[in-house]
């Protein structure tokens, strides 16, 4: 391919990410863009090209050593997401902005301590910023066959071009504000994006060269199983392999925590601890996808390019060998997209530290505290740009003069080592409230020597002077010395060998110093709030201080930096969150906390510290009154939690007694509704069977027609009043348990049409239908055939009363279930309220929702009907899920033999 289309196509590649990015710093409160995937799919920044190329390329050498950089952070994980719990809540309570603040501020926010952990991280990320440029300027030259000038002036190397163009889009969208805690959004999003991009190109090269090159993985297997070297490939040779096999895998493992890109996306740019639920399985899922086609591609690359191709990239030259030039264009664009996620978010990370902990606090903090904010704010934002570009820049000049010699997986391997140094101070810190800030710094520092010793020392001797001397005799021939076998270690190789002794006295100089010299009171508070993290659950109490300090000249060096509006508006929340008066001259302990937490974001832990303590009067705190102060913390951290139970519990009391109350009123509202509608069907043939009998007794004369219907209407209201009496008696009988049901084998569907029979005369008269489908079978069960048909009679005779007349329907079905026969009673008409469900089968309810201003019937019925059917043992309810009218499902246990 043309080397000037290739670069068309990363411009506007590049110029598609920034439209991407301003897309969603645009829509960041967004579900699109602000969700828990592409918080997940932001952290596949570990994947870089060193995972893109370089794993084909040790896999195709080495075996399966390449999943050692997958198998730490796979294995890691689980413990990864509880250790990020407890970082991400003291990273947001002490607005944390990278990992040098954060192990700064564990450390009582020593100065001197964030700056090393800078250097430390610049050290190790800088050349791995340059294998990422060296992947670019590599595979350019190979898709378009265009010799990269690397050894000329820059000015005529395109790789120099890529760089810049990638710290313009990391300056800008990275440097939009001040406050390095803020989320940003644009980046985030664009390095999802390009994770999908990469990961999908890879799978694609990854099935072309299985099923389309060769005959699918048997068929490569078959083939490279003949070879020489197979065996190597697939196996162990020596114990020594399997021990150097472990280290890397916990050099991976650290590395997960403690890369300061990893940091800052898993960190910095994490909005909600609910992200991590998602993360903890879909992170190593798309590792695992990373990895289906890493052995194939390896293998495929071998048989067909043999040795005379660098394996590293077998993925690009196993298309174009077969001119597919597309899709080799395909995965360079996977490639470049690893190297842009890789290289902006490092860059910012980097940026963030150099300016918070090295660049301002050692030489800016005088200017800007005599400065206007928004001078300081430029100041700020132009000192992260240009370290964006200076770091860059300085990757590139590392990679052309260095890179030449070591391959992606070794250049990695290297970084990887020099940012675990970082490992001891961060991890016993965050469990151990002893570790102190002197052993941090000096176990880093001794780690770091040793790293240089046993790593980057022999490399720049060998690469630079050629001088193999020092390696193979060791300094003044002392054989001990040697860095590759120091002290006659010997079975490791050079990355796992300086990773086992760096790591040895780094650990070794923390521990002991840290037992030998107590820290100051500082380190002691913030050690105990990041050990107990609870701690933080009370913010600024505690943080331990005393000394005198005035509001007014805090609020004088919180204007210089937030302005008058962010810094009034700040104030005004701190003194409504603690209750205290707007007027307050003196500042406490809180006060002086949340300055220094305002002013982190921007300028770091360390500078804020400084600032703040040139406007305080500060007095020594012995460690004992420390302690005193964190005690008395707990004891009110415990009572708080003891009260807020308790509160809780009365809370939850009230509501139940509340909820009670409210069913006694009902109940009791029912059963004087009752009470009036008995007495009142009580009163009414009473009433009526008095005044005929009157009317008879006293017309002795009256024709016999005329007495015939009086009479009739006595034994009418005699009936009623019969039937309402047996009614009070029925439902008092069948609650007290002491009615005998006769039950004997009947058939269900028989019983039904007498029930029907009863009713239909008056369902004929509204003109309502009532269909009752016959059973495929017969269905027999053993129950009181008077009870079971007086519950479908009354069933029946409300459905009568609540559907429409002339177009009412009511359908029966019944059918046998496992154990149990039920039968299924609905109609078409009004429905039962929900505020009606709860209570219809209740003895003294009656619905509302009738035909009739009084509701008709005294409320027995369904009562009567509940108790007969569980007596049967079997259940009657109305269907919830009954959209248009009602439909009653009723089961009786199907007992017959």
């Amino acid at each position: 391919m043309n080397s000037y289309v290739l670069i068309f196509i990363i411009v506007g590649y590049l110029l598609l990410l920034f439209g991407i990015a301003f897309w969603a710093e645009k829509k960041a409160k967004r579900s699109w863009v602000n969700n828990p995937y592409v918080y997940t799919l932001s952290l596949a920044v570990y994947c870089s090209a060193w995972t893109y190329y370089g794993s084909v390329g040790i896999a195709a050498t080495s075996g399966v050593s390449f999943l050692t950089t997958y198998l730490g952070p796979v294995i890691a994980f689980p413990v990864w997401i509880v250790v990020l719990k407890k970082i991400i809540k003291i990273s947001k309570q002490h607005k944390v902005s990278s990992i040098a603040d954060f192990i700064s501020l564990r450390y009582g926010n020593d100065r001197f301590l964030g700056a090393l952990v800078t250097i430390i991280c610049v050290l190790g990320v800088l050349p791995y910023i340059s294998l990422q440029l060296k992947a670019v300027s590599e595979t350019f030259e190979i898709i378009s066959n265009d010799p990269v000038n690397s050894s000329g002036t820059i000015f005529k190397d395109s790789t120099f071009y890529i760089a810049v163009l990638l710290a313009v889009f990391a300056a800008f969208f990275g440097t939009r504000t001040t406050d390095a805690t803020r989320r940003r959004q644009g980046i985030v999003f664009s390095v999802a994006v390009e994770s999908v991009i990469k990961l999908i190109f890879f799978l694609g090269v990854g099935g072309y060269v299985t099923y389309f090159l060769f005959d699918g993985t048997t068929d490569i297997y078959n083939q490279i199983s003949v070879t020489e070297d197979f065996e190597s490939l697939t196996t162990f040779d020596s114990l020594e392999s399997g021990i150097n096999w472990y280290f890397m895998i916990a050099l991976s493992f650290l590395a997960i925590f403690l890369l300061p890109r990893q940091f800052h996306v898993s960190v910095i740019e994490n909005t909600t601890k609910k992200d991590l639920k998602n993360a903890i399985w879909m992170f190593p899922l798309y590792l695992l996808l990373f990895n289906v086609f890493v052995v194939f591609i390896a293998w495929g690359g071998k048989l067909r390019l043999g040795d005379i191709a660098n394996p590293d990239y077998y993925s690009l030259l196993l298309p174009l060998q077969n001119k597919d030039v597309f899709l080799a264009t395909l995965v360079f664009l996977g490639g470049f997209s690893a190297v842009i996620s890789m290289v902006v978010v490092s860059t910012l990370a980097l940026s963030t530290m150099l300016s918070n902990n090295l660049i301002i606090p050692y030489g800016f903090l005088d200017k800007f505290s005599k400065s206007r904010p928004e001078r300081n704010a430029n100041y700020i934002k132009n000192i992260r740009r240009i370290a964006i570009l200076c770091l860059i820049l300085g990757a590139y000049f590392f990679y052309i003069n260095f890179n030449i010699e070591l391959s992606l997986f070794s250049i990695g391997q290297l970084s990887f080592v020099v940012i675990a140094q970082l490992g001891p101070s961060f991890f016993i810190g965050l469990f151990w409230n002893r570790g102190s800030s002197i052993a941090a710094k000096m176990g880093i520092i001794t780690g770091a020597l040793i790293t240089g010793y046993t790593l980057v020392l022999p490399f720049v001797l060998d690469t630079i002077f050629g001088n193999m001397n020092f390696i193979v005799y060791g300094p003044f021939e002392i054989e001990l010395l040697r860095p590759y076998a120091l002290f006659g270690i010997d079975i490791l190789n050079p990355v796992t060998h300086a990773f086992f002794w760096s790591m040895f006295s780094n650990v070794i100089v923390y521990l002991s110093v840290s037992l030998s010299f107590k820290g100051n009171y500082r380190e002691r508070n913030y050690g105990e709030m990041f050990v107990d993290s609870n701690y933080n659950s009370l913010q600024e109490n505690a943080f331990v201080w005393k000394g005198e300090a005035y509001v007014s000249d805090i609020r004088k060096v919180l204007n210089r930096f937030l302005g008058e509006k962010r810094t009034e508006r700040a104030l005004d929340l701190f003194y409504l969150k603690y209750d205290l008066p707007k007027n307050a001259e003196a500042a406490d302990a809180r006060l002086i906390n949340f300055s220094e937490k305002l002013l982190t974001g921007s300028i770091g832990s360390a500078s804020s510290r400084i600032l703040i303590s040139s406007v305080v009067k500060e007095q020594p705190v012995t460690l004992v009154e420390v302690l005193e102060i964190l005690e008395e913390n707990k004891k009110t951290i415990s009572t708080n939690k003891f009260l807020k139970q308790k509160s809780d519990e009365l809370t939850q009391l009230t509501d139940e007694l509340k909820e009670v109350n409210e069913e006694l009123t009902l109940h009791d509202k029912l059963k004087d509704e009752f009470l009036d509608t008995v007495a009142h069907e009580l009163k009414t043939p009473i009433t009526s069977i008095r005044a005929a009998s009157e009317v008879l007794l006293d017309s002795q004369d009256m024709p016999d027609d005329l007495k015939i219907q009086f009479l009739d209407n006595i034994v009418y209201d005699s009936e009623r009043l019969t039937k309402l009496i047996h009614d009070i008696l029925d439902l008092e009988k069948l609650g007290s348990g002491r009615e005998i049901l006769d039950k004997k084998e009947n058939d269900l569907y028989l019983t039904i049409e007498k029930a029907i029979f009863g009713v239909r005369a008056i369902a004929e008269k509204k003109n309502i239908k009532i269909q009752n489908s016959k059973p495929s079978e017969i269905l027999v069960a053993r129950y009181d055939e008077d009870r079971i048909l007086q519950v479908f009679t009354n069933v029946l005779s409300n459905a009568i009363k609540f559907v429409d007349e002339k177009n009412g329907i009511i359908k029966i079905v019944s059918k046998k279930r496992k154990g149990y026969i039920r039968i299924s009673i609905e109609d078409n008409g009004k429905g039962i309220l929900i505020e009606d469900m709860k209570h219809i089968f209740d003895k003294f309810y009656q619905s509302k929702n009738q035909n009739v201003k009084k509701p008709a019937g005294s409320g027995f019925g369904l009562a009567i009907s509940k108790q007969i059917i569980e007596g049967h043992n079997g259940e009657i309810w109305a269907d919830k899920n009954c959209k248009t009218g009602a439909r009653f499902i009723i089961e009786i246990p199907d007992e017959h033999k």
